[in-house]
């Protein structure tokens, strides 16, 4: 029977029931309540003093069914955010693929378990695929590590990253599943300022290479250029912001009246305290009309109840995304690119007197002999003879890879070298990425050596890579995975404040995994650095990786206004301009040769001056926001 024919003969049977106890009392009302047990059955039931009516109603898909299918739909929207980074750089699909998660989270949970489950299968889509490079470190052979025991690592490895970027989206689908009843516009904030503040805390740590801001570069310029307002989390504020809106769009969707007398469209989900007037329920029920249609909230369509069909045709239509929140989020999407074009075609001004001619040699030395005399041997005479070369056309200054000459660089080791006599002989400014030494401890530097053979400056790598140059919770997992370094002893990271001096001015330099953290550039550019020096060797990675690794260089070049110059081992070296265009790059595994002049710059960005200024703004516009709801229901409470 339909819900308002039931609810009839329960208000009849309980009037004759009333009138034969008591003719005199009048009958007792009785409300007609469908609620649904979570993963479970859903129920019809009557209250009051009447008679009690319970009808049991099997779901159209059992519970483990429906959670099963909803794992696999956050799983595939995760695999969507993992194909827009490099190399298959599909960046449009970031702006859709968070909405499933979006849509199955915000609503209440029984228990945590539940949007923890969700969010973690998400993020091991995206981070699983977006991360597979790390994979490329097998084999090890070339360490000493057994085939097989290079292969455990490199899984243990993959695992380890995915289920570490896994865990930031679980605790934002646990946060952001408390916002199910609060309003549309301050459920929004809390969900794109509580993501921004989990990737901040993320980068604040030692793994961190996949932000959602990453998924626009390289291809997405225009987008990229709002990194200059608020660094990496103006781009993830966006996307989140745009995502949650077609989401909300789908949340408002249903089951519409044709007519005004047919029944109204409720904002919260389907069913009513009364089944036939369609009111609100605080549950989050609702019905447009009990005997006209139902929206169920999980997004099924109930299309029959106890095998008698619900929507009379004619009466009303469904409606799969909710007009006006789908047009905010069309809107967002083409004023923060056009906001973002306006930056990109900013003219570039580039006076003569800062112009810097500069060098780049890529020796591409294979990681399986670089430590060995063969390799040495190798790239002291790559690395010579393609510094002799640069000097020849010219160059003010030449950059060499990540610890391109793989041995100690002090004034007593070097002299005898033939790449150290190639500068005396040339006089021309080298930076050389080798190892330094700090006490008895080793570091990875890049040093700046000037034309008569002096170490003018040095920068130490401040991130140092988790299980290939530092081993994190070494006490517990130290014999496992110790063999990972190729030194004897584990380096130690350089500070933070550093400031790297050249000859040309201060400059902004970064080893190979700084390019992920952008407050590692915007501190030095704070201070006064005028260009960026990337020196890298992704050698042991796949060409995936070698391409994730220029992305992360061009957005912080946008995000400092400053030119990038890119040397790595075996690709990609390359030149970036303060806007994000590349204008040359390597191919892979070759070696290579090239000068270019770039300009050093002064300006400074919101960014440079002010931080991640975005997330605090956001963060406060939520909690005011939380505030006005809980004040708005406790009103409504005290009013009742």
């Amino acid at each position: 029977m339909l819900v308002a024919d039931l609810r009839s003969s329960v208000h009849r049977s309980t009037e004759r029931g009333s009138a034969e106890r008591s003719p005199s009392k009048p009958h007792a009302e009785v409300r007609v309540q469908i609620r649904v047990v979570h993963w479970g059955q859903m129920y019809l039931r009557g209250n009051g003093e009447g008679k009690l009516a319970i009808a049991s109603i099997k779901t159209l898909v059992s519970s483990n069914r429906v959670f099963v299918s909803q794992l696999g739909v956050a799983f595939i929207g995760g695999v969507l955010m993992g194909l827009t980074v490099p190399p298959i750089n599909a960046w449009f699909l970031a702006w859709v693929a968070l909405v499933p998660l979006w849509v199955l989270v915000v609503r209440p949970f029984p228990h945590a378990l539940f949007p923890i489950s969700h969010g973690l299968i998400w993020g091991i889509g995206y981070h699983g695929i977006a991360l597979f490079w790390i994979t490329g470190i097998h084999p090890m052979t070339w360490l000493g590590v057994s085939w097989w025991a290079s292969l455990a690592i490199a899984f243990f490895c993959w695992t380890f990253i995915t289920l570490w970027g896994a865990a930031l989206v679980a605790a934002w689908a646990v946060g952001i599943s408390f916002t199910s009843k609060l309003r549309f516009p301050t459920r929004l904030l809390i969900g794109i300022a509580f993501w921004c503040l989990l990737e901040g805390f993320w980068s604040a740590g030692s793994l961190w290479w996949t932000s959602l801001s990453f998924t626009q570069s390289p291809d997405n310029l225009p987008i990229l250029q709002l990194g200059q307002i608020s660094g990496p989390n103006t781009i993830t504020a966006a996307i989140v912001a745009v995502n949650g809106l077609i989401a909300e769009a789908w949340m408002k969707n249903g089951w519409v009246a044709d007519r005004a007398a047919d029944g109204q469209r409720m904002s919260g989900g389907w069913v009513a305290d009364r089944a036939a007037d369609g009111q609100r329920m605080s549950g989050g029920w609702v019905a447009d009309r009990a005997a006209d249609g139902w929206r169920m909230g999980s997004g099924l369509n109930v299309q029959s109840l106890l095998g008698v069909k619900v929507r009379r045709l004619g009466l009303c239509h469904r409606q799969f995304f909710n007009g006006k929140y789908l047009g905010l989020a069309v809107g967002l999407f083409a004023t923060l690119h056009l906001v973002g074009f306006l930056l990109y075609s900013r003219p570039l001004v580039q006076l003569p007197e800062n112009a810097l001619y500069v060098g780049i040699v890529q020796g591409n030395i294979p990681n399986d002999i670089k430590l060995a005399s063969a390799g040495w041997r190798r790239a002291l005479e790559s690395y010579t003879t393609g510094y002799r070369t640069l000097a020849d056309k010219g160059v003010d200054a030449v950059l060499i890879p990540e610890t391109a000459l793989p041995f100690l660089w002090t004034d007593d080791s070097i002299h005898n070298s033939s790449f150290y006599q190639a500068v005396l002989a040339k006089g021309v400014v080298a930076w050389v990425g080798a190892f330094g030494q700090q006490g008895n401890n080793i570091t990875n530097s890049l040093f700046t050596v000037t034309g008569d053979g002096k170490i003018f400056s040095r920068y130490d790598k401040i991130k140092l890579v988790p299980l290939g140059e530092f081993i994190p919770f070494e006490r517990f997992l130290g014999r496992l995975i110790d063999r990972l370094s190729p030194l004897d002893a584990h380096l130690i990271a350089g500070d933070i404040n550093q400031v790297f001096e050249t000859t040309f001015g201060k400059a902004i330099a970064a080893i190979c995994y700084d390019s992920a953290f952008a407050e590692v550039f915007r501190r030095q550019a704070a201070t006064g650095g005028q260009f960026i020096l990337v020196a890298s060797n992704d050698a042991h990675y796949t060409t995936a990786m070698k391409f994730q690794h220029h992305a992360q260089d061009l957005m912080r070049a946008i995000e400092t206004d400053r030119w990038a110059v890119r040397a790595t081992n075996t690709g990609y070296s390359g030149i970036i301009d303060p806007r994000g265009r590349t204008s040359w790059i390597s191919q892979a595994n070759t070696y290579d040769l090239h000068a270019a002049t770039i300009d050093r710059r002064q300006t400074q960005t919101l960014y440079v001056r002010w931080g991640d200024w975005l997330t605090s703004l956001l963060l406060g516009l939520g909690w005011l926001g939380w505030l006005i709801d809980a004040f708005g229901r406790d009103k409504t409470l005290l009013d009742g």
